[in-house]
């Protein structure tokens, strides 16, 4: 492989105008494919093949679209000691409901007064209209939502308390915006203070900004043809950033250091492509092979989010292996700080002698390293504890403050908690209206006290019937949860007559429970990866052990930080968490897959370096140090920079995004300021020589020259070039 990636590293520097031509014109036509041809993306998740999603297919199709299209609540609170009922405020209720069901897109609006089907609280304090779409949440324009807005304002001119909630009220996921900016602009400080070059700094984002435009131009044109969630783009990019950004340090640095080892522009771009290359490519086919993995567990909207990230990131890759080295054959020397342009790399490889920072740790960590790894474990440990407490749910909470969430409080409080999502049952068959009453019947009966089960309504043609549940709990209550299943296992179908449970809650709770079901299955997957994985680039079994265990450590850690801010609510202000409750149901399982391939990244980065000193004849513990100190500098940069990436679409991101970045920035600080840095190096040094142990029997295994270290030993010989095709390639 380091063979191959040096013959592209050359052909890419030595034909760098075409190449970098090719990739702008790549990047131009995907833009053009994004703002002429781009869709609408879904806000909802549904499981094809699910109870609930079966049931709501068929509700279309037996009351029509408006059925199950798009709602909104509007409630509406009398002042103090008044009644919504009183005949003053019953006026100003009519004249709101009139407006309501003027607005743009609106099919209906009830009034809550009407004496056939009142929706008023039981001391007569609120009352709310339901305003129906007969289009999908993801289709209800950014117009339609702003006429809400403004109809909700007009209407609190009337004296009474008024606000809105529903998903036709959810924005949809922008892609870009200041705290995303803020995070690119902490990356080129990185970059700069890094490099000591602003010149290599700029070149190294603009390489890794230019291959995640064209992953989220490609994915938004997808859009315009088939239906994606409006996270999918978002995720990729904040995915395909910060690998971008990294995978392109990796190659810089090893450029710059070939460079002082004397080596021509041309052939230093083919030498660290060919070896810090070859470590690109195999991380970033670990982090691949983790997204495309969430495929196994078969739910469709997960397969793709993983396989666009997955996309995003083999973009990053081409970016690292042939644009980078294009661009580096236009900025030659000026990649190097101009004090060390014309300095020799002495024998050392250009790492201070013993005296640095980085070598010192080393030597602490591995000197002390029964206290080092125990303070690692026992400090990860503790963060890991509320990750026991951890619940998942489908449902977003609306941010604190904001109309949603004061209009779920005013219904909470007059009407119930189950009263904004109610579960459905449907009756569907010839037999349904005639089951329908027997149906309501026997829930009445089986369904805990307060539960109440409404009169079933049948559809034009008799084919099917629909009995309204209102649970005396909240959608995230686990007694709604018993609810649901109660319902499916007391209510058989019968001849002539399929029972099915939906609704938003019930939706929830079957992709909730299919996402908690996949999540160990997908976590045994990519552990089992990992092992893999590391046996074959480290030919030793102890050493992927303790990646795999250090993997294990900071998904626990990622966790119970995210539990503890998004869940329990510490120190939710300031991260602007917007509200806290249950986790999002599809974040922990995207969390595990992008962590584990970033996990693995810092690992096969850092301890091929030791693997390789070690192979060199070094003792273990120095090897350790001494593979420390070439790569720590490195892979701290990298993280720093990650880190900042993904904690930029925290504070501003919509509520599915937030605890993912959350957890993501947190991760990689955890595994590669505490895993990789101090647990790692005290681990290996306590097993000493065993640490590279791989029986006999495992020794038919292929190596992985993740180093390109046949590269080093017989450096190819790159013929020379014109001088007028290699601008840069003497001193200035």
């Amino acid at each position: 492989m380091a063979t191959l990636l040096h013959r592209l590293g050359l052909a890419s520097v030595r034909h760098r105008i075409l190449v970098t031509i090719a990739w702008l014109v790549a990047l131009a036509a995907v833009g053009v494919g994004a703002a002429t041809l781009s869709g609408d993306t879904a806000h909802s998740f549904k499981i094809p093949g699910q109870e609930s999603t079966t049931a709501l297919t068929l509700m279309k199709e037996r009351f029509g679209e408006a059925s199950a299209g798009a709602t909104v609540q509007v409630v509406l609170e009398a002042p103090a000691g008044q009644k919504i009922t009183d005949p003053a405020n019953a006026a100003k209720v009519a004249g709101i409901v009139a407006d309501l069901s003027r607005l743009p897109g609106a099919v209906s609006a009830s009034n809550p007064l009407d004496p056939k089907a009142p929706t008023v609280s039981r001391d007569q304090a609120a009352a709310y209209s339901a305003v129906r779409y007969q289009v999908q949440p993801s289709e209800v324009t950014d117009e339609q939502r702003e006429a809400v807005t403004a109809a909700v304002e007009r209407a609190r001119a009337s004296g009474l308390t008024v606000d809105a909630r529903g998903e036709a009220l959810s924005n949809p996921a922008d892609i870009g915006g200041a705290s995303e900016i803020l995070g690119v602009v902490v990356a080129l400080i990185v970059l700069a203070l890094t490099y000591g070059s602003l010149v290599a700094a700029g070149m190294n984002l603009l390489t890794a900004i230019a291959g995640v435009g064209i992953g989220a131009a490609g994915i938004l044109t997808l859009t315009g043809f088939t239906e994606l969630q409006s996270t999918t783009p978002i995720l990729a990019v904040m995915l395909g950033l910060a690998v971008g950004i990294d995978y392109a340090l990796f190659i810089i640095t090893r450029f710059r250091h070939e460079l002082r080892r004397g080596l021509s522009v041309d052939a230093a771009a083919a030498m660290a492509v060919g070896t810090a290359g070859a470590a690109v490519v195999t991380a970033g086919l670990t982090v691949v092979i983790a997204l495309v993995g969430l495929s196994v567990v078969g739910i469709p909207f997960l397969s793709e989010m993983g396989i666009a990230a997955a996309v995003t990131i083999v973009i990053a890759v081409l970016v690292a292996i042939t644009l980078v080295p294009a661009i580096l054959g236009f900025v030659g020397r000026r990649a190097l700080p101009r004090k060390v342009r014309d300095v020799p790399l002495g024998d050392d490889g250009g790492v201070p002698d013993g005296r640095g920072f980085i070598r010192g740790w080393a030597r602490l960590v591995t000197q002390q390293r029964w206290l080092s790894l125990i303070a690692a474990v026992a400090a990860l440990a503790v963060i890991a504890i509320p990750f026991f407490s951890m619940k998942t749910t489908l449902a977003q909470r609306a941010p604190e403050g904001s109309t949603q969430a004061r209009a779920q409080a005013i219904i909470d409080s007059r009407f119930g908690p189950g009263v904004s999502s109610p579960l459905l049952v449907l009756i569907d068959g010839p037999a349904a209206v005639e089951y329908a009453p027997q149906v309501q019947k026997h829930l009445t009966k089986v369904l805990p006290k307060g539960t109440l089960v409404l009169p079933p309504q049948p559809n034009q043609d008799a084919s099917a019937a629909l009995v309204t549940i209102i649970p005396a709990t909240g959608p995230e209550d686990d007694r709604t949860v018993d609810v649901v299943h109660e319902i499916r296992d007391s209510v058989d179908d019968t001849e002539g007559a399929d029972v099915y449970v939906t609704g938003n809650t019930a939706v929830s709770i079957d992709v909730s429970q299919k996402l908690n079901d996949a999540l160990p299955v997908y976590l045994a997957l990519v552990v089992g990866l990992a092992f893999v994985l590391l046996v074959l680039v480290f030919r030793s079994l102890l050493v992927p052990v303790v990646g795999v265990l250090g993997f294990l450590l900071t998904i626990g850690a990622a966790f119970g930080a995210t539990v503890a801010v998004f869940q329990w609510g510490w120190a939710a202000d300031a991260v602007n968490a917007g509200s806290t409750g249950p986790i999002l149901s599809l974040a922990p399982i995207i969390i595990v897959g992008i962590l584990f391939g970033l996990a693995m990244d810092y690992q096969v980065f850092l301890v091929s370096r030791m693997h390789e000193a070690h192979a060199h004849g070094a003792a273990p513990r120095e090897a350790i140090v001494t593979g420390f100190r070439q790569a720590a500098p490195v892979v701290i940069a990298a993280a720093t920079i990650m880190f900042a990436v993904f904690a930029a679409f925290v504070p501003e991101g919509n509520d599915t995004i937030k605890p993912i970045a959350f957890a993501l920035a947190v991760g990689i600080a955890f595994d590669a300021f505490i895993v990789r840095m101090v647990a790692v190096p005290a681990a290996l040094a306590l097993l000493g020589r065993s640490a590279w142990w791989l029986p006999s029997w495992l020794r038919w295994l292929p190596e992985l020259d993740v180093e390109g270290a046949a590269l080093e030993r017989h450096p190819p010989v790159v013929d020379p070039v014109p001088s007028h095709s290699e601008p840069y390639a003497t001193s200035v």
